[in-house]
């Protein structure tokens, strides 16, 4: 069969995995997102012992191989089955699926951190003197002043731990959660043909596209009013001597 053959004959199957790789990245990193701010602030603000936990956390997460965190998740929780049962946790880690996610978003939620914690750091402190001096709560300031700020610089970095993550999620095929490499792999022991790993690679190279793109293009609209004044100056034409 060429391959386009390949192609035609089992785009379906191709379909069904790009959907799952894009379900596993997208929630993966949501619950990053949601996650990540509150531990950022812990690891800018917090005292030294509350940062502790969150400092290990971290560090175990970026310092070892998300596949060693996939196996220790999923293997590892049937260890402790009669627990989980007694719990009622059982029925959620007997599930690939779920705990692929969980790995994701775990491993997710300490790069973001991290990110979001340079971002806090890199607000300047005069804005942030300045909303405590017109009468700002902490939480107002939090909200309208430091995250704004600090989403915008973190913004291209946390598009990048995204992409990163929708290519880990490969990983998720040898826990038997079939996204586009366990299809992929799937369609090999079939026809032996190894065409179909190229077209693995196309289709993860245009969601990457379609997800830059998207991303910049939020990236332009948070920085719009950033811009703006810097198009006025570049753009404005200069007076002759004499005017003004």
């Amino acid at each position: 069969m060429t391959p386009i053959e390949i192609l035609i004959e089992y785009w379906p199957r191709l379909l069904d995995g790009t959907v799952m790789t894009i379900k596993l990245t997208f929630l993966g990193a949501l619950i990053a997102a949601l996650v990540s701010p509150g531990l950022a602030l812990i690891r800018v603000q917090a005292p030294v012992m509350l940062q502790v936990p969150v400092r290990v956390y971290i560090s175990f997460m970026r310092g070892t191989p998300i596949l060693a965190q996939l196996f220790l998740i999923y293997y590892g929780s049937g260890q402790f089955r009669p627990i989980l049962t007694e719990w009622g946790l059982w029925t959620f880690f007997r599930d690939p699926f779920n705990c692929a996610l969980l790995a994701f978003a775990l491993n997710s939620t300490a790069y973001q951190t991290e990110i979001l914690r340079g971002g806090i750091m890199g607000v300047n402190r005069g804005e942030i003197e300045a909303a405590r001096a017109i009468g700002m709560t902490r939480l107002t300031t939090l909200r309208r002043v430091v995250f704004p700020h600090a989403y915008r610089i973190a913004w291209p970095a946390l598009g990048n731990e995204v992409i990163l993550l929708m290519k880990a999620s490969a990983l998720a095929s040898v826990v038997t959660v079939f996204d586009i490499m366990g299809r992929t792999r799937q369609i090999f022991s079939r026809t032996f043909d190894f065409s179909i790993y190229l077209w693995a690679a196309v289709i993860y190279l245009c969601i990457t596209a379609v997800f830059v793109l998207i991303w910049r293009q939020i990236e332009h609209r948070l920085s719009r009013h950033i811009d703006a004044p810097h198009a006025n100056r570049v753009g404005a034409v200069p007076l002759k001597e004499g005017q003004g």
